[in-house]
C-alpha cells in the first residue's frame, strides 16, 4: 500500500475512548514508530458519548460510587499490553479541586457541573455530567498520550455504512457526506442503540394510536420524550431497573417535586405511577459498606481453565446445564468463604474440612446442599441463587394495599442489608459476579438471563434512590404492582390494563404505558443503519441475534465463520458484550482486557501494511 495507514473508530464514547487508550499504550510496542491516521466518528463530543453527554439533566446519576469507576489499567487486568495507571473519577476530582488537573471545556462553561465536580465525596453517587466530563479529560488525556506521528481527527456525525472487500480498503459513509471516509480498518464501538419495536410492542402502540392513548416503547430514558405524559393520571409502567429509576426522577424531582426530611413533597405535576417487572421487585440497592479483612480467592471454580473446557465442548452449550452450575458453585464459594473468615460464629465445624469438601463436590449434584446445611445452621444465611433471582415467586397479598406495604417492607429490608458489614458476604457475592463477568465473554452469547440477573444484584441503584422510591410510595406517587406483570387491552373503553400475579382481583386501567428498559440489542431490529448494513453484507448474527465477534480480538464474524481482517467491534450488542465499560479499580476490568486485545489486533494488521 501507499500512503498513511488509516483506521476508522465509530463511537467516542466510553468504549471508544477506552480503545484509544489502549491504542496509546500499545503502540509503541506494536505498531512502532510508523504514521498513522485515526478518524473518529460520533455525533456527540468525544468522552461522554450519548449516555455520559453534557447535554441531559443534572439530575440524573450514576449508580456506582466516585471511587469505583476507572478507565485505567492496574495490575489486575490480564491482557498482553501495558499498564497506564491513572486516576478514578474521585482522584480526578480532587485533581480538578486543587487545580492539579484542568477540567474540559464544557465543565469550565457550566458553573453547575464544576460545583458538582468540586463538592463530589469519595463514596457519593456523580452526576452523569459528571461522568461525561472525567470521560471527556480521558479521551483527551490518551489522544495526548499517542505517539507523535499518530493524529486523530474527530467527524461529528454519524456512520451509516461501511463497505469494502476483506482485501481492499473499507470506506466508511457519514449521514448528509457524498465521500466517504477510506480507511485500511474499522472498529465499532458504539453504544446502546435503538432498536424497531417488537410485535407486541407494535400492537400496543397501534392500539394508541386508535384510541388516542400514549405508549411509550422501550428507549434510552434520558432522551424520551415525557412532556405529553399526563400529571395526576395513573401510568403504567412495565420494568423496575435502573431505566425505572430514571423515568421516576424525570417524572417527579423533574417536574418540580422535591424530597425533603424523608418525605416528598409533590409539585402537582406528576403522574401515579403503577409500576410491575417480571421479579415485581426494583434491582437490589448498591451496596454500602467497604471491603474489610480476607477476600475469597477468585477465581476458584470459573476461572480461565474451566472456561477453556466449555469451549472444547462438542456442540453448542446450554446455559441452564453447562454453565450455570459453576457459576452457582463460584459464587457459593465466595459468599462461604466471607462467612466463615468474617462471621464464624453463624459457621459450624472446620473451615478447611468444609473447603476441601466443596471443592469436591459435583457443582450440578445434591451433596452440595447436604453439605452446607449441616456447615451453615441458619437457612438465612445460606447461598440460595433461585430466592434471591425471584423474590415475590409464591407471595400473595389479598390487596393493592397490602402490597404497598409488603413492598416497602421488602425496600426497607433490602436496603438494611445492603448496608450492613454484618451481611458481607453478599459483598463476597458481588465480587464472584464480577468474576464470572469477566469469564463469560469468551463464552460468547449465552442468552440474556445472565445479564439481567447480574444487574439485579450488581448493578442496581445508589441506596439514597431506593429512600426516594420509598418517599414517593408513601405520598402515593408509586403505586406496586408485583410480580408477572401482565400488560393488555380494552377494546371497548380504549384503556390499557395491568395485573400481576402477586395480587388477585382487576387490573389497573391507564390511558398511558411505558416501557421502562433499553432496546433489544438484536440486529434483526436495530434501528442503526450502519449495523443494518454490516448484516446485509454478511456479518454473522448469534441465535438471539447479537453481532458476533471472536471472543480475543473483537474481529466481525462473517456468516462463513471467518473474521473480517479489516473490522472490529465492541459494545453491547456483540457476543462479546462485558457490561460496563468503566470498572471498580482492582477488579480485572474485562472491558479493558477487550479493548487491550482489540487495540493490539488492529495495531498489528496496520503495521503489517506499512
Amino acid at each position: 500500500m501507499s500512503g498513511t495507514p488509516t483506521l476508522v473508530v465509530i463511537g467516542a464514547g466510553p468504549s471508544g475512548t477506552g480503545l484509544l487508550e489502549r491504542i496509546a499504550a500499545n503502540a509503541p510496542d506494536v505498531y512502532g514508530d510508523h504514521p498513522l491516521t485515526i478518524h473518529v466518528v460520533d455525533p456527540h463530543p468525544p468522552g461522554g458519548g450519548r449516555v455520559w453527554r453534557h447535554d441531559q439533566s443534572p439530575l440524573l446519576w450514576m449508580n456506582s460510587r466516585a471511587e469505583d469507576v476507572t478507565m485505567f489499567t492496574d495490575d489486575t487486568v490480564r491482557m498482553a499490553g501495558p499498564v497506564r495507571p491513572g486516576p478514578a473519577l474521585h482522584t480526578w476530582a480532587a485533581d480538578v479541586r486543587s487545580g492539579r488537573a484542568a477540567p474540559p471545556d464544557a465543565a469550565r462553561a457550566d458553573a453547575g457541573l464544576l460545583d458538582g465536580i468540586g463538592t463530589l465525596a469519595d463514596d457519593g453517587f456523580p452526576g452523569r455530567r459528571v461522568q461525561g466530563a472525567y470521560l471527556r479529560w480521558v479521551y483527551e488525556r490518551a489522544v495526548a498520550a499517542l505517539p507523535e506521528r499518530v493524529a486523530v481527527h474527530w467527524h461529528r456525525g454519524s456512520a451509516v455504512r461501511v463497505s469494502g472487500s476483506r482485501e481492499g480498503r473499507q470506506r466508511v459513509w457519514l449521514e448528509g457526506r457524498g465521500t466517504p471516509l477510506l480507511t485500511d480498518a474499522v472498529v465499532l464501538a458504539v453504544g446502546h442503540l435503538d432498536a424497531e419495536p417488537d410485535p407486541e410492542h407494535e400492537e400496543l402502540s397501534g392500539f394508541a394510536r386508535r384510541h388516542g392513548l400514549l405508549h411509550l416503547p422501550p428507549d434510552f430514558t434520558a432522551d424520551a420524550d415525557l412532556s405529553a405524559v399526563p400529571a395526576g393520571e395513573p401510568v403504567l409502567v412495565r420494568g423496575f431497573g435502573l431505566a425505572f429509576v430514571d423515568l421516576m426522577v424525570l417524572l417527579t424531582e423533574g417536574r418540580g417535586g422535591r424530597h425533603a426530611d424523608g418525605a416528598y413533597l409533590p409539585s402537582g405535576k406528576e403522574p401515579v405511577l403503577y409500576v410491575g417487572s417480571r421479579r415485581g421487585v426494583p434491582y437490589h440497592s448498591k451496596i454500602g459498606y467497604g471491603w474489610q479483612g480476607e477476600k475469597p480467592p477468585l477465581p476458584r471454580f470459573f476461572g480461565p481453565d474451566r472456561t477453556e473446557e466449555l469451549l472444547k465442548a462438542d456442540g453448542p452449550l446450554d446455559f441452564r446445564r453447562d454453565v450455570w452450575p459453576h457459576i452457582d458453585k463460584e459464587l457459593g464459594h465466595a459468599h462461604y468463604h466471607r462467612l466463615f473468615t468474617a462471621h464464624p460464629e453463624r459457621t459450624r465445624g472446620d473451615r478447611a474440612d468444609f473447603e476441601e469438601r466443596y471443592a469436591a463436590a459435583d457443582p450440578a449434584g445434591d451433596e452440595l446442599a447436604a453439605l452446607v446445611a449441616a456447615a451453615v445452621p441458619d437457612p438465612a444465611d445460606r447461598l440460595d441463587l433461585d430466592a434471591l433471582d425471584r423474590p415475590l415467586s409464591g407471595v400473595r397479598h389479598p390487596s393493592h394495599d397490602a402490597l404497598q406495604k409488603g413492598m416497602r417492607d421488602y425496600i426497607t429490608a433490602d436496603l438494611t442489608r445492603r448496608h450492613s458489614p454484618a451481611c458481607s458476604q453478599d459483598l463476597a457475592v458481588f465480587l464472584g459476579l464480577l468474576s464470572v463477568h469477566g469469564q463469560l465473554a469468551r463464552l460468547g452469547d449465552l442468552g440474556s438471563w445472565w445479564h439481567g440477573f447480574f444487574g439485579f444484584l450488581a448493578s442496581g441503584p445508589p441506596g439514597p434512590r431506593l429512600h426516594q422510591l420509598l418517599a414517593l410510595s408513601r405520598a402515593g406517587i408509586v403505586r406496586f404492582l408485583g410480580a408477572d406483570m401482565t400488560v393488555g387491552t380494552d377494546e371497548r373503553r380504549g384503556l390499557f390494563l395491568a395485573g400481576s400475579a402477586t395480587v388477585p382481583g382487576p387490573r389497573t386501567a391507564a390511558r398511558t404505558l411505558i416501557e421502562a428498559r433499553l432496546p433489544d440489542p438484536a440486529l434483526e431490529r436495530t434501528r442503526s443503519p450502519l449495523l443494518q448494513e454490516l448484516y446485509a453484507d454478511g456479518a454473522l448474527a448469534t441465535a438471539t441475534g447479537l453481532l458476533a465477534v471472536d471472543p480475543d480480538t473483537g474481529h466481525v464474524l462473517g456468516r462463513d465463520g471467518l473474521p473480517h481482517p479489516r473490522r472490529f467491534a465492541l459494545g453491547p450488542y456483540t457476543s462479546a458484550r462485558t457490561g460496563a465499560v468503566f470498572t471498580r479499580p482492582r477488579t480485572g476490568g474485562p472491558a479493558f482486557r477487550r479493548n487491550d486485545a482489540t487495540a493490539r489486533a488492529a495495531l498489528t494488521f496496520l503495521r503489517d501494511l506499512a
